[in-house]
């Protein structure tokens, strides 16, 4: 997701072109987020997209506090979005988007009520979470 200020010129439309990225405040991810760091960085490579961050945030707070006193713009993980400030929007990129696969590990010994019903509840939640992102 595209993450901007309210009153930036982007804001106006429905999705935005990784190319209207260019020229403008660009805020990233620190290598505090290695793995968001690389997919964004490759992202924009694919994308044929040479941008030199204006800052690096080290949470998403700070990633969308610097958006908002900046004016600039950042791509975050479209779970952000559940954290926005109401001075801050996103909006989708166009085309093909990165995603990050997620992992999940557990030891089979263990007997943990909480993780037999995370367990049982598995399939219902990557569903849901599939539907969200399509």
């Amino acid at each position: 997701m595209v993450i901007l200020p309210n009153d930036q010129h982007l804001a106006a439309r429905k999705a935005i072109s990784p190319r209207d990225l260019v020229g403008g405040t660009f805020v990233t991810v620190s290598d505090t987020g290695p793995v968001l760091r690389v997919v964004i960085d490759n992202y924009l490579k694919r994308c044929g997209i040479n941008i030199t961050p204006n800052h690096e945030a080290d949470h998403l707070a700070m990633g969308m506090s610097l958006i908002a006193s900046t004016g600039g713009v950042g791509l975050l993980p479209a779970y952000a979005q559940n954290f926005l400030p109401s001075s801050v929007t996103s909006r989708p990129v166009k085309g093909n988007t990165p995603t990050i696969d997620l992992v999940f590990g557990y030891k089979k010994s263990n007997e943990s009520p909480a993780l037999k019903l995370l367990l049982s509840r598995l399939d219902e939640l990557v569903a849901r979470a599939s539907q969200k992102t399509h």
